[in-house]
């Protein structure tokens, strides 16, 4: 990019905060020029707290300012209308997920603006060093064809995404765009709960939690598996675990089985180079990610000092921005995230429900 991409913030929330201090941290690539709040205070706030100015409607800042692309950061019930009237000013829209909040605003959603392309999600689990570099692995075919994933981590679309998402990395083909069976239990047990995203709660008794178990059958073989506990994010309690199996071998984690040749079955670890530890005066930044002796996964950011979240973001921003300007290819785009959030839907409709649910094949999935 011969200058700075410029875009637009809808929202001004935590969630928004990251979009826009990321971008600040990449003045070479991304601009931001502006935001748009709903009401006068806010827009006052923000323009403070931002240095941009700030428009009470998406389409006046779309019209204003004429950024590249908007990043659509509000709630659920908000998303479909604010990506509709963007994409009706012709403007590129990175939206937060999901999409919509159900079935039906999935599919009016499509209808409205799907045959446009001009709209990606902000899903950016895989993008997130550790996972990144699993899926490099299984891209370069070292546990041969991908049949399984199970993911205990995060909830619902996300983790949906990061099981279609290894699944299809490496094959010339569409993962779970077919119908979807899905089989759901929840259950109830004590835990803990010392940690959510506002700090220390200061708990010293287990409560109950939900756990909700899942399996996806996607057709062909593949098949998922979700494992999801009620604030799994923030509770320390609960480790996350990420398995992906393969026709030649399996990823548990960083560690890796996989076939080796005649009578060989080899054992290996993803090792990460994390500077800044003991006597290491580079500063604490995530360098890179290795294999076997092969680099799997290079920090693009690295820096900066980010976290891996804040990594996984900010290469969302600088794939869109690239996007923006057809300077690269569609980081994620909408068919993919309704699809994910459609699988995600009906996890919970067949926990509610104690019965199977099977997905239909939507217009999506033409895309």
């Amino acid at each position: 990019m011969t200058t700075p991409v410029t875009f637009g913030i809808v929202g001004s929330g935590w969630r928004a905060e990251f979009f826009a201090r990321l971008a600040a941290l990449l003045p070479e690539q991304l601009t931001l020029v502006g935001a748009a709040v709903r009401r006068p205070e806010r827009a006052e706030e923000v323009t403070r707290r931002w240095g941009v100015p700030a428009y009470l409607s998406p389409a006046e800042l779309a019209s204003r300012q004429r950024p590249e692309f908007v990043v659509s950061s509000v709630p659920w019930p908000v998303n479909p209308e604010v990506i509709g009237t963007l994409a009706d000013s012709g403007v590129r829209v990175l939206a937060e997920t999901p999409p919509a909040p159900d079935e039906a605003g999935l599919r009016e959603l499509w209808a409205e603006v799907g045959e446009r392309r001009l709209v990606q999600i902000a899903e950016q689990y895989l993008l997130m060093p550790g996972h990144a570099a699993r899926r490099e692995i299984v891209r370069r075919g070292l546990i041969g064809r991908p049949t399984s994933v199970q993911v205990s981590s995060t909830h619902g679309y996300h983790a949906v995404a990061m099981i279609r998402g290894l699944l299809g990395t490496g094959l010339d083909m569409a993962v779970g765009f077919g119908p979807v069976r899905v089989d759901a239990r929840r259950f109830t047990a004590p835990l803990l709960d010392p940690l959510t995203r506002d700090g220390w709660t200061g708990a010293e008794e287990p409560q109950d939690a939900t756990t909700t178990l899942a399996t996806l059958d996607l057709g062909d073989g593949m098949s998922g598996l979700y494992d999801f506990t009620d604030n799994q994010w923030h509770n320390r309690l609960r480790q996350r675990r990420i398995v992906v199996r393969g026709s030649l071998g399996e990823i548990a984690d960083d560690t890796v089985v996989h076939w080796g040749g005649a009578r060989t079955v080899l054992h290996s670890e993803i090792v990460r180079s994390q500077l800044g530890h003991d006597l290491n005066l580079d500063g604490f930044d995530t360098e890179h990610l290795t294999f076997e002796g092969q680099v799997v996964y290079r920090n693009p950011l690295i820096g900066l000092r980010l976290m891996d979240e804040e990594i996984a973001i900010a290469t969302l921003l600088t794939a869109t921005a690239a996007w923006a300007r057809d300077e690269g290819p569609e980081p994620y785009p909408l068919a993919e995230a309704c699809q994910d959030h459609l699988i995600s839907l009906a996890i919970d409709r067949a926990a509610d429900s104690g019965t199977p649910v099977v997905t239909d094949i939507e217009p999506w999935a033409s895309r």
